[in-house]
């Protein structure tokens, strides 16, 4: 419920900044391998989802659901860890940038993804140990990178979870991607400043009042001096950059 009402809150306008990076596509997909059939959950507008194949979208937010694109399959109104499939009812599942927002469901969340798919299982999540030495949370918005490091499970948990035929793969954030998740600031400290840019993501959309007006503030000053590029100027020159967001991959035991 409590994921429900916060992508109620935080999820208009979402689509328009959080749209589809096609390299991380392309590395879902072939993660998917063969399977048919997939679940996807948090499947929020639709993003990452694959056009080929049969999908079953779980999403609980109806304003997320609302911004699905006409050729997606329509939302299934459910919670991560109450799924209604039956065992091994689909080839594989998914979930993207969502596991973060299942509360303290997560572990029961992750297992009911394997209950379901007689496959693999791919999540798109982030490291927090890694996400927490980008410039942003370093020097600017510590209490994001301490948020994500009780609501991001490690990448050790989440194998312990899924089972040892798991593989965590990093995927470098592209500087030109076209999905503002949070990560892609790592080039773009104008997008602090960007409303739209930081109401799509939930790390500035979990953060008080007061903390996102100083973050804002200071980030302005430091731009405007260029204090920023000169301690971080060189980012601006790289093509691809980690910022944490890892892939995993887990196939039955």
């Amino acid at each position: 419920m409590q994921a429900r009402a916060r992508y109620d809150r935080i999820g208009h306008g979402y689509a328009a900044t959080r749209r589809e990076e096609p390299r991380f596509m392309e590395r879902i997909a072939a993660a998917l391998g063969d399977a048919g059939s997939v679940v996807n959950v948090g499947a929020g507008a639709g993003a990452y989802e694959p056009r080929d194949r049969y999908v079953i979208a779980i999403e609980p937010s109806g304003v997320m659901a609302a911004q699905r694109p006409r050729d997606r399959a329509p939302a299934v109104r459910a919670m991560a860890h109450e799924l209604p499939l039956h065992d091994q009812s689909v080839d594989a599942a998914m979930s993207v940038l969502s596991l973060h927002h299942w509360d303290e469901h997560r572990e029961q969340g992750i297992r009911e993804l394997r209950r379901v798919s007689r496959g693999p299982v791919i999540l798109l999540t982030y490291d927090p140990d890694v996400s927490a030495a980008m410039w942003l949370m370093a020097d600017y918005l510590p209490e994001v990178a301490e948020l994500d490091r009780r609501i991001f499970p490690s990448m050790q948990t989440l194998v312990d979870w899924l089972g040892d035929r798991t593989r965590v793969e990093p995927l470098p954030v592209p500087r030109d991607t076209c999905d503002w998740m949070l990560g892609s600031f790592w080039a773009h400290p104008e997008r602090v400043l960007d409303a739209s840019a930081r109401n799509a993501t939930s790390g500035f959309a979990r953060m008080d009042p007061d903390v996102v007006d100083r973050v804002i503030t200071t980030v302005r000053r430091d731009l405007e001096s260029g204090i920023w590029d000169m301690r971080h100027g060189e980012l601006r020159s790289l093509e691809t950059y980690d910022s944490g967001l890892r892939l995993l991959v887990s196939h039955p035991s």
